[in-house]
């Protein structure tokens, strides 16, 4: 396994405005797209765009990383956990669970469950996970454990709506595309694996000092990370608090549906821009969702008037009260 990113995401949002959150969801489609591209894309000049993008990574507004898909070990499969926890510990066990390198988000909830996060396990090791690991937490009273079956949008497929859909296609169009299946292959050479290493950190990082870690030119490291993000071996996420882009209502819908509709249901979900995430699990509920709102009331109206809500028998609702990590960042609020 990569080593886990000790890259923090600031919670913080001071006085952003429509193209400082343009700029961020720019990233959130090419997060290496240079500033002249982005520029270009937006209709803004190249040093108001540079300038503006710059201060929003170097506050941790946006923080752009590098995954691979040994990050998380080979043959790993994901893992959704729900916590109930003694009183008074529930962000001791959120954080410790936000700090395993094998999760990709962490989050404090409203409802009977109070942290609920997605690990990434081999088959093999899932019974020590769940019976040894995961138990040996500090504060966890009872965990549940749902498998997942499906993705219908990840979060690193989010794009929360901000851009006009050319725009969107004119940033996605400079990046490689990988392949459809991923096959085994062979551990990385030493100098991918220092770039790799390097881009985890910062996904900005420039060819330039990447060739210099690797002890390569400059050409030379521009052509293997185009290499690794062909071949799969290497994308890049930007994650964002939802709440910077102006969407503070953060829910995870838990919707039970006949199994006939569970793939309705799934792909309608996608229509709405608002949705970062939905999952076919096992368990109770048939699907996971995350989604992100501007107020309480939009939620209101999401989970009683949406078209996918006729093909549902109940959905549970409970609010992210805090995020302890998301898109396998860590959140400034975790120590």
């Amino acid at each position: 396994m990569w080593p886990m990113t000790t890259t923090r995401l600031n919670q913080v949002s001071p006085g952003l405005d429509e193209l400082d959150r343009r700029i961020m969801a720019a990233l959130q489609v090419e997060g290496r797209a240079s500033w002249r591209r982005v520029a270009t894309v937006l209709g803004e000049s190249e040093r108001t765009v540079a300038r503006r993008g710059n201060r929003l990574l170097e506050e941790r507004l946006v923080v752009v990383a590098a995954l691979t898909p040994q990050y998380f070990g080979a043959y790993s499969e994901p893992t959704v956990v729900s916590v109930r926890c003694f009183p008074g510990t529930a962000r001791v066990a959120g954080a410790s669970l936000a700090r395993r390198q094998d999760t990709t988000f962490s989050y404090i909830m409203t409802g009977t469950t109070d942290c609920v996060a997605e690990v990434w396990c081999p088959a093999d090791r899932l019974t020590d996970l769940l019976l040894e690991e995961l138990p040996s937490t500090p504060g966890m009273a009872r965990i549940r454990s749902d498998t997942v079956l499906h993705y219908y949008r990840t979060v690193h497929e989010w794009q929360p709506g901000i851009l006009a859909d050319d725009e969107a296609a004119a940033l996605a169009a400079d990046r490689p595309l990988p392949p459809t299946k991923l096959a085994t292959k062979p551990p990385l050479a030493r100098e991918d694996r220092v770039m790799v290493d390097a881009l985890a950190r910062d996904g900005r990082a420039t060819h330039a000092e990447l060739g210099r870690l690797a002890g390569v030119s400059e050409a030379t490291a521009r052509r293997r990370v185009d290499a690794l993000r062909t071949e799969g071996d290497l994308t890049f996420r930007a994650v964002v608090e939802p709440a910077t882009l102006g969407l503070p209502v953060e829910a995870l819908l838990w919707i039970s549906t006949p199994p006939g509709s569970v793939d309705r249901v799934g792909e309608q979900l996608l229509a709405s821009p608002l949705v970062r995430y939905v999952a076919a699990i096992t368990g109770p509920h048939q699907l996971l969702v995350d989604v992100t709102l501007p107020t309480k009331a939009a939620l209101r109206d999401m989970i009683t008037g949406s078209p996918w809500v006729e093909h549902v028998s109940a959905v549970e609702t409970t609010l992210v009260v805090q995020s302890l990590k998301r898109g396998g960042v860590l959140s400034d609020s975790t120590r």
